[in-house]
């Protein structure tokens, strides 16, 4: 069962996968966390602001609570992925190709690295652009299909999904706090403010 059931489903008897490992006997294998719950624990340890929604109705009320905590509502916002205008239609995007214009950018990504909590992102969501050079705030909009164990995985899922033309400037964005919250592990890394949406379609 995933951590998103296991929070907002029914409650279930407690199963050898909930067992603390501590607790289990020392020649038994270690109990490995479901891909959803790892990346939820994982990227939330890297400071990501996370958004569970059910269906696409929550997906709008999360994104307008995000424009409305930020009081972006009437700002620009930088977005590459031209799919988001229609998904988000409703809003009146006012999107732009400039980054100094915009307040936060806007993005799909193409795999959830459940190892370490971050995404994986490529030209088909940033361009040829930097991390370091698109706005502080990113708003990720992603499903629960797109979660991968890890690096190597998601690396072999973009190659079969793009076998007339893969997509360069593959990247991963790992750290999430502002850079007040910085630390000597996050050192000349490209934090971001960011928040992720993500929508149950399994």
């Amino acid at each position: 069962m995933s951590l998103f059931r296991k929070i907002f489903g029914k409650k279930s008897d407690q199963s050898e996968e909930q067992i603390p490992n501590q607790e289990r006997g020392k020649y038994m294998p270690e109990v490995k966390l479901p891909a959803d719950e790892r990346f939820t624990i994982n990227f939330k340890a890297n400071g990501g602001k996370f958004l569970y929604c059910e269906n696409m109705e929550e997906v709008k009320d999360s994104f307008n609570s995000i424009l409305k905590e930020n009081q972006w509502h009437n700002d620009k916002v930088f977005m590459i992925d031209q799919r988001l205008s229609d998904l988000f239609k409703d809003f009146n995007l006012n999107s732009t190709k400039k980054v100094s214009e915009s307040s936060y950018f806007l993005s799909t990504c193409e795999y959830l690295i459940s190892d370490d909590g971050s995404l994986l992102i490529s030209s088909n969501q940033i361009a040829e652009k930097k991390l370091k050079e698109l706005p502080e705030h990113f708003i990720i909009y992603a499903t629960t299909s797109q979660f991968v164990e890890n690096i190597g995985e998601g690396l072999k899922g973009i190659k079969e999904k793009s076998k007339t033309s893969i997509p360069t400037n593959i990247t991963t964005i790992k750290h999430f706090k502002t850079a007040d919250d910085k630390d000597f592990l996050t050192y000349g890394s490209s934090a971001k403010d960011l928040y992720l949406i993500l929508l149950e379609d399994l």
